[in-house]
């Protein structure tokens, strides 16, 4: 008796005291008529006392004082059991009848109908068959009646499934109220659930009056609510069997009878109501409705941690209910007093199976019980555990969203993410150079970052976030707040096998963006050019707002084909638009003037009003010489508020009030001075760092906008041409008689020359391949000099790189015909062919199919005499291993450069007949240095050839120079080939992300210079037709010819020869600048001049914007931007011998683009037809065989009749030991004969 009190031990013990109290009563036989909780108290004390002889004396004082908890309150306000004998059978019974009732009653239903089925189904063959029998003579209408059963039928059975329906769509989620209920059900049932919890504190069964009771009347407005709620599942289900034997309906059942009989008897049972506790299994169909979980991993992660809880809960409440009750069969006498929560820390221990035994089941129902959960509760313990905790190691560690902080703007970069591509990027955004960037970073890709990337992050944590996520995904750009972005920049892998997928991917990206936000500005990088016309089918993109297509391959080919025109002039603008820190080195060597130019960057800034009225020259003079800036382009706006980007536009415009300047400085503070500066007071200031902002008036005049550092709004650009009626220039029409020996130029400039519609490029009519391709034979006959050789690796697999973008800047308008330089590509024919349609409207152009690995080939085209040797491949993306991407252009590389050249004998024989190789015969006009680079004598050693190689991988430059002493691991832009412009990457390009983001302005100015004049208006012609298109001479097209083009000047000799020995850099600047309106920003000098003694070496390097006092020295070249000569077309000289070639005219073939010379002709035709008659009648006088080779000239153009001799590839070397001048600088000669 002892341990049946002792059962009820704790003030919560609640079940087992009244289950012992009841015990003690019935053995004691004490009568309980008028029985109070005092008198029962003391009784059953008494009774405990004289039974509890037998007992140890520390036991029965142990649980004495618990005696009380054992017995049923019983008070006079609430009637209950005066023997205080339990009912939980009662309550136990309502549930089972229930349940078991409502099953029978679904059986029998479904035995009556199938017999009524079977039994229909007889009788239906029978009527079938009397119908059969009958019904020739019946079809009038004895089947009436019957139709009428069937329709009354169909009625009855349409009005239920409409009932039906009602109740299935009132307890689904699909519609709202739907939802709520389903909502609503699940919040009461964990409200029933928490009346439970707090029950548990009291006995297993208590006596309780319902109308004083506050728990038990919520918890019966609970049930009351899911009894109506069953009723409209019972109603909805379609097997009736299988929804009652479902665990929702089970919970129901065994927690809704109950409380009706609790208040019918007024006394509580705790019994099953901890069944409630399964209700948490549908927790994350709850939280899918309300659309909270829409991932996966979330919606698995819930389940599982929802069914383990469910779990958890429900047997912890089975054992709470069976160790405070104790056995049945033991007449209740060996419970044990537990709490709920003892009960739920028993059960973890026991499935984790630690099992630390402070805590354990007594009773035989609790031991059976748990027997049985150790094996599923470990099974599941086991497998459940080591899931949740995966899914949540799992998630997402940057599934977050961004906070945006107020006053700070952000960007979002997405695409190509990567340690390279965003170390890189945030190098040249992050650069201390820029002023206060105040724009937080936040980077959007849907795989995690590595160790390496994440460091990245933590080392910016102030300014970049990183969050997880597709921009696919309008979820993702919610997230990251692209709404209120400033901008999206989209980075490319330029090391893709698939350029054109990667192309479609970020075309995609650039589309989802745009249709979640098209107001948002995006800067993307594009890898193929013809993949650019695909945005302009977006039709939220605007190029107008701010939108950039940034095309790797376009600016990529155009620097290369600008390096042909003027050697170095890719690595000069590479490092402008790229942030590099200064690196100071004191000893006398050529990295300290290449660094000390490396150093500067490209800026904007808005002009003074000091200088408003002032020409152009004027205003670069006053920055250069006393702000020490370098201004070389301006943002115009005409009459009618067009805005166009000028580069050197001359004297002839004014600066207005609010022009934006672009100068080359080293950091933004420096560029401020243009803004600052004051007439009054800075006149007399001679250090440039005292000019800082004055009193003197407020310098607002600005129209639309203040200005700003970052991202400007973009405006209406046309590519840096100079249309205006002012600036256009006036068509002069030449006499052919006015200039010997240039009839043929004039006919081919004035009457035949085509260029196409924009009057941007020169044009032909589309050639086959076959007419363009020469054999080696043939090439080797056709002596070329002073062209380009294009080295090209490719196949019919490989991917198209788009020569078109290299061959467009090579003939822009603003070169005369003759000045082009002829291009020569060597290669596969099956590659070349996939590219000709892109290149079959430019003029002098050919092809000879071998392979750039073939020293014959390269012999054959003269390789010794061109301008420039340019080496691409096409199959750099096919590499497994980055090492191995550039194999065959450092071959090809390497092999040109040991090729020898012996052209001795070639100049003893030239200098005997009279002949002086163009470039050495200073007294030309075209021939002498102030047109250009000096050429030098005739190369013996293929070291000495003109390079620049294309690489992919940075780090195999160090593979190009065998003589340099560069480390592996040094920075591409500090490597000596990358200096002297021989070598170029891609990788270089990435700055221009973060530049066309601060400034787009800046991204128009370095196409104008690179491509040669593409605008977006011709992108969207190409992008129509994928080809240029021809057009007619108009007055409104040939005035876009006249614009700068980049070009060097040789300081050996000419007008500024004074200068070129010890003069002063700021001296030839300003002389250039006044004489002849050219606009100097570089030198290209030889790598050794700084040493006293001479060196061998022809190597060059860069050096960007040198001081006013830098001294010059006789060999160097300097870059400028030169205005476009109307004149050098009429006065351009004959590149063939003079006096002396008339001579020896029979024994030399002519150059591809040399035109014959008839200078000492006594009597010159007069017209046309004359002159074409007399060429003729010479032409026939040949007499060795003729082939008639039409030069890539417009249609109409002078055919040319090269006479072929068995000539050797040798004795051509020897006759054009120095390259063509055709590309020089047209002289100014008015000017000169002022000077």
């Amino acid at each position: 008796m002892a341990n049946g009190g002792g059962g009820g031990g704790g003030s919560s013990g609640g079940g087992g005291g009244g289950g012992g109290g009841s015990s003690l009563r019935m053995s004691s036989n004490i009568h309980a008529n008028h029985l109070s909780l005092d008198a029962s108290s003391s009784s059953s004390s008494s009774s405990s006392s004289s039974s509890s002889s037998s007992s140890s004396s520390s036991s029965s004082s142990v649980h004495e004082p618990k005696m009380d908890a054992l017995i049923i309150p019983v008070t006079m306000e609430v009637p209950c059991d005066s023997r205080g004998q339990r009912m939980w059978w009662a309550f136990l019974a309502s549930s089972m009848v229930t349940f078991f009732g409502g099953l029978f009653i679904i059986l029998l239903w479904r035995t009556l109908k199938y017999l009524w089925t079977v039994c229909c189904h007889c009788g239906g063959k029978t009527k079938e068959a009397q119908k059969i029998n009958n019904g020739s003579s019946q079809a009038d209408g004895t089947l009436k009646p019957v139709d009428e059963k069937e329709e009354a039928v169909a009625a009855e059975v349409g009005w239920m499934t409409s009932v039906k329906d009602w109740a299935g769509v009132m307890i689904s989620a699909q519609t709202l109220t739907g939802r709520v209920l389903v909502v609503l059900v699940f919040a009461l049932s964990i409200g029933a659930l928490v009346i439970y919890f707090i029950d548990s504190s009291n006995p297993i069964e208590s006596c309780q009056n319902f109308y004083k009771d506050f728990t038990l009347q919520i918890d019966m407005a609970f049930n009351v609510f899911f009894l109506l709620y069953f009723g409209l599942r019972f109603i909805a289900a379609n097997d009736k069997l299988w929804f009652w034997l479902e665990v929702n309906s089970v919970v129901d059942f065994f927690t809704v009878p109950p409380v009706f009989v609790s208040v019918y008897l007024n006394r509580s049972w705790l019994g099953l109501r901890f069944l409630r506790a399964l209700r948490l299994i549908q927790f994350s169909e709850i939280l899918q409705f309300l659309n909270i979980l829409k991932t996966s991993n979330s919606i698995k992660l819930v389940n599982l941690l929802s069914i383990f809880i469910s779990t958890w809960l429900t047997a912890a409440g089975f054992i709470h209910l069976v160790e405070n009750s104790g056995d049945p069969w033991e007449n209740f006498q060996n419970n044990q007093a537990l709490t709920y929560w003892e009960c739920v820390y028993l059960l973890m221990v026991t499935m984790s199976t630690v099992g630390y035994g402070d805590v354990y089941a007594k009773t035989t129902l609790g031991r059976l019980f748990m027997v049985f959960f150790i094996l599923g509760g470990l099974a599941m313990f086991a497998s459940y555990v080591p899931e949740i905790i995966e899914l949540i190691g799992n998630r997402k560690k940057y599934g977050g969203s961004y906070s945006a902080v107020s006053g700070r703007k952000h960007i979002v970069v997405c695409g190509h993410i990567t340690l390279e591509s965003v170390s890189n990027f945030l190098k040249d955004f992050l650069h201390k150079d820029r002023d206060d960037v105040n724009v937080e970073i936040v980077f959007l890709h849907n795989i995690s970052p590595n160790l390496e990337l994440e460091a990245l992050f933590k080392r910016h944590f102030t300014q970049v976030e990183f969050y997880q996520g597709s921009v696919l995904n309008p979820h993702d750009l919610a997230r990251v707040k692209i709404e209120s972005a400033d901008a999206c920049l989209i980075l490319a892998n330029k090391y893709c096998a698939d350029p054109d997928a990667e192309d479609a991917s970020n075309i995609m990206r650039v589309i989802s963006i745009k249709n979640y936000h098209p107001k948002i500005r995006i800067i993307t990088q594009m890898l193929q050019y013809h993949n650019k016309a695909h945005l302009l089918n977006i039709p939220s993109w605007n190029w107008k707002e701010g939108d950039d297509a940034i095309c790797l391959a376009e600016l990529k080919l155009g620097f290369i084909a600008q390096s042909c025109l003027a050697q170095g002039l890719s690595t000069m603008l590479a490092n402008l638009f790229s942030m590099r820190s200064f690196i100071k080195i004191e000893e006398d060597t050529w990295q300290k003037y290449y660094l000390e130019g490396v150093s500067n960057e490209m800026y904007t800034e808005y002009l003074s009003s000091a200088f408003v009225g002032l020409s152009f020259p004027t205003v670069c003079e006053l920055c250069f010489v006393k702000l020490k800036l370098l201004m070389i382009a301006i943002e115009y706006k005409s009459a009618n508020r067009e805005s166009r980007i000028l580069i050197n536009p001359g004297n002839h415009l004014k600066i207005q009030e609010g022009t934006l300047g672009f100068f080359i400085a080293s950091d933004a503070k420096e560029v401020k001075r243009a803004f600052f500066y004051c007439k009054a007071c800075h006149d007399d200031i001679t250090d440039p760092k005292r000019i800082k902002k004055c009193g003197c008036k407020r310098l607002i005049y600005f129209e639309d906008e203040p200005p700003s550092t970052l991202s400007p709004k973009k405006k209406q650009r046309n590519g840096g041409m100079r249309n205006s009626p002012s600036s256009s220039p006036k068509l002069m029409r030449h006499d052919p008689l006015l200039i010997p020996g240039n009839d043929q130029i004039d006919n081919m400039d004035s009457n035949v020359k085509k260029y196409d519609s924009t009057g941007m490029f020169h044009w032909c009519a589309p050639k086959e391949i076959e007419k363009v391709i020469l054999t080696r034979s043939e090439a080797a006959m056709t002596v070329l000099s002073g062209h380009v050789v294009v080295c090209i690796f490719g196949d019919v697999s490989s991917a198209l790189i788009g020569l078109r973008n290299l061959v467009m800047p090579l003939r822009a308008s603003n070169f005369h015909y003759h000045e082009l330089k002829h291009i020569v590509f060597v290669g596969s024919i099956e590659y070349l062919k996939r590219e000709w349609e892109t290149l079959h409207n430019f003029p002098k152009v050919s092809i000879l199919p071998g392979t750039p690995l073939s020293r014959a080939d390269l012999r054959a085209v003269n390789i010794n005499l061109c301008d420039m040797c340019v080496i691409l491949s096409a199959n750099q993306n096919n590499i497994d291993d980055t090492s191995l991407q550039d194999k065959e252009c450092i071959l090809a590389s390497l092999n040109i450069k040991s090729m020898q050249f012996d052209d001795s004998i070639g100049v003893l024989q030239a200098n005997s007949q009279g002949f002086t190789p163009p470039g050495m015969d200073r007294s030309s006009p075209d021939n002498s240095p102030v047109h250009g680079m000096l050429r030098q004598p005739s190369i013996t050693t293929g070291v000495n050839i003109p390079i620049i190689t294309e690489l992919v991988n940075d780090t195999n430059v160090q593979f190009l120079d065998q003589d340099d002493d560069d480390d592996p691991d040094t920075e591409l832009y500090l490597t000596q080939p990358f200096a002297c412009g021989t070598a170029f990457a891609v990788s270089v390009l990435d700055s221009l992300m973060s530049a066309t983001y601060f400034n787009d302005n800046i991204l128009t100015l370095i196409r104008t210079l690179v491509t040669g004049g593409a605008t977006p208006e011709l992108e969207a012609l190409i992008a129509e037709e994928n080809a240029l298109r021809g057009g007619y001479s108009t007055p409104q097209t040939l005035a876009n010819r006249d614009r700068c083009r980049v070009a060097q000047l040789a300081l050996l000799d000419g007008p500024f020869a004074d200068l070129g020995d010890g003069g002063c850099y700021g001296d030839l600047f300003c002389k250039a600048l006044k004489t002849y309106n050219m606009l100097c920003f570089g030198i290209y000098r030889l790598r050794d001049a700084h040493l006293s003694t001479p060196s061998q070496c022809t190597k060059r390097y860069v050096i960007t914007n040198p001081p006013y006092e830098f001294e010059l020295v006789p060999t160097d070249l300097i870059f400028c931007l030169m205005q476009f000569d109307h004149n050098a077309g009429q006065s351009r000289a004959s590149l063939s011998h003079s006096s002396h070639s008339s001579q020896s005219s029979s024994k030399k073939s002519s150059s591809v683009h040399s035109i014959p010379s008839t200078a000492n002709r006594p009597n010159r035709p007069k017209s046309r037809e004359s002159r074409d008659k007399q060429n003729a009648t010479r032409m026939n006088r040949m007499g060795q065989a003729e082939k008639k080779w039409f030069t890539d000239e417009p249609d109409n153009a002078y055919p040319r009749n090269i006479q072929i001799k068995p000539m050797s590839t040798h004795m051509a070397n020897q006759i054009n030991q120095y390259k063509s001048t055709s590309s020089l600088i047209p002289p100014i000669r008015e000017v000169e004969d002022e000077c």
